[in-house]
């Protein structure tokens, strides 16, 4: 027995050493940065349960697709006086090797769902020569039925287009039938299907950029998924949401992010595209942020904190889910105390619970500082985050740690200044509809669920 005893832990003992390899060696070789609680909790599985937390890690224990950092961009800020918060979000988007700052027109933010709805219509039919769609969601439903149909219709009259689904959205809001779609000439891709992707170390990872482009000019973007409740709504009252369209370059370089995803799904080559030519010098009005396993900084999380810490007079944001890890929280309750007007909106009620239930203690935090928190009594979808009324984050990223360190996402960062008026305005016509969040001190049960949801936020 003590033979088969000490023959059982040098083999357990092998293979917890073999998988700690793999993970300091894994860890190594992609730079990856772990939450610390993520990092312990690897560690002690890979100890204790190698059998199981091995198979795990080499599944979902990766959360970037590679180290290779493009060439940073020199960008020359025409700005004679005092440096600025866009000045400063520029440069180091630049460090980050973002796509630089570039110039839009004809700016549509859409007041509500009806709009939204109708800006996306407008565009497809618009298209000449290709139109290009990512979301996260397609849903078998009225608005995704009519999306189809739109589409179904460019592609007969010869436009090229392209639809990327999540390989986990797909399969959320009732299943498209992509089959028929494919048949009516439309080409169409899931991102990391679950069950039938090859990319081992990737099925965590999850494609939550939602944008279309037609004719590489004119970019649809925002929060809303290509799902009813995202628009009008189906049979239940519609989800306030926050979408907008606009034309010009900054278009083709969401169009050029959409082609590297498109790649990455059917697992080709990226291919760099050549810069664009022929247009007159504009000003940088706005600026391309990606984020996600493909950059190899989490790109939007550290202009967040950037911002946060560097912010003089106001920071207005909006997001479906709050659950900051401490370094965001701490950036927003220093800037509070400092005398900054820290303003947060959020549904009283979202679609997540556990994300609900794990906000509470950053929110109490926050308040504490001096922050305002107020709830929207129906379920709010925007994500955006207007600081100093010089810099409006807007597009698809919440403020959660799946978003800033899990999920690709992609935000618009606008500096025309009136335009980043047009968006914190929409917010705080929201604000007007909402009620004052009050913090209350959380019974144990509380304390000890709160705490065990945030040990789990990031874990992968």
């Amino acid at each position: 027995m003590g033979y088969m005893v000490n023959h059982w832990m040098t083999f357990h003992g092998l293979i917890a050493m073999a998988g700690l390899a793999v993970y300091v060696s894994s860890s190594h070789t992609l730079h990856l940065r772990r939450h610390p609680s993520a990092a312990i909790a690897w560690v002690v599985s890979l100890v204790l349960l190698p059998y199981l937390a091995l198979p795990l890690y080499l599944v979902f224990g990766s959360r970037k697709v590679g180290n290779h950092r493009a060439a940073r961009h020199d960008v020359a800020i025409r700005n004679d006086g005092p440096s600025t918060l866009s000045s400063q979000t520029q440069q180091l988007a630049a460090v980050m090797a973002l796509p630089e700052a570039t110039s839009y027109r004809e700016l549509s933010v859409h007041e509500d769902g009806r709009q939204a709805q109708q800006a996306l219509r407008s565009m497809i039919e618009s298209a000449k020569r290709s139109i290009d769609v990512c979301t996260f969601i397609f849903a078998h439903d009225i608005l995704g039925e009519e999306i189809a149909s739109l589409l179904k219709k460019k592609a007969q009259a010869g436009v090229k287009v392209r639809l990327l689904v999540d390989g986990v959205g797909a399969y959320l809001g009732a299943r498209t039938n992509f089959s028929r779609l494919v048949q009516s000439g439309i080409e169409v891709l899931l991102f990391v299907p679950p069950l039938r992707s090859s990319r081992r170390g990737r099925t965590n990872l999850r494609n939550h950029r939602k944008m279309a482009i037609a004719d590489g000019m004119h970019l649809w973007c925002g929060g809303r998924n290509l799902a009813a409740d995202y628009f009008e709504g189906d049979a239940a009252a519609p989800w306030v949401d926050l979408s907008f369209d606009l034309q010009g370059r900054l278009a083709w370089q969401a169009e050029q992010q959409f082609e590297q995803d498109w790649r990455f799904a059917a697992g080709s080559a990226h291919q760099r595209a050549e810069a664009k030519e022929g247009s007159p010098p504009e000003p940088a009005a706005a600026q391309l942020i990606v984020s996600g396993p493909d950059q190899t900084d989490d790109t939007l999380y550290t202009l967040l904190v950037s911002g946060f810490f560097n912010a003089r007079k106001s920071i207005l944001a909006v997001s479906p889910y709050f659950v900051p890890d401490p370094t965001l929280l701490m950036s927003l309750t220093f800037a509070a105390r400092r005398g900054v007007e820290v303003d947060l909106l959020l549904p009283r009620k979202s679609n997540h619970r556990l994300a609900d239930i794990a906000r509470h203690r950053a929110l109490r935090e926050l308040t504490a500082a001096g922050a305002r928190v107020r709830f929207l009594p129906a379920m709010i979808h925007a994500k955006a985050v207007v600081i100093d009324e010089e810099v409006a984050f807007v597009g698809s990223a919440n403020l959660d740690q799946r978003s800033l360190f899990l999920n690709y996402e992609m935000m618009i960062a606008f500096y025309a200044v009136n335009d980043v008026h047009r968006f914190s305005a929409w917010i705080s016509r929201q604000m007007e509809k909402a009620v004052p969040y009050r913090a209350r001190r959380p019974k144990i049960w509380q304390e000890i669920a709160e705490g065990m949801l945030l040990w789990l936020a990031f874990q992968l």
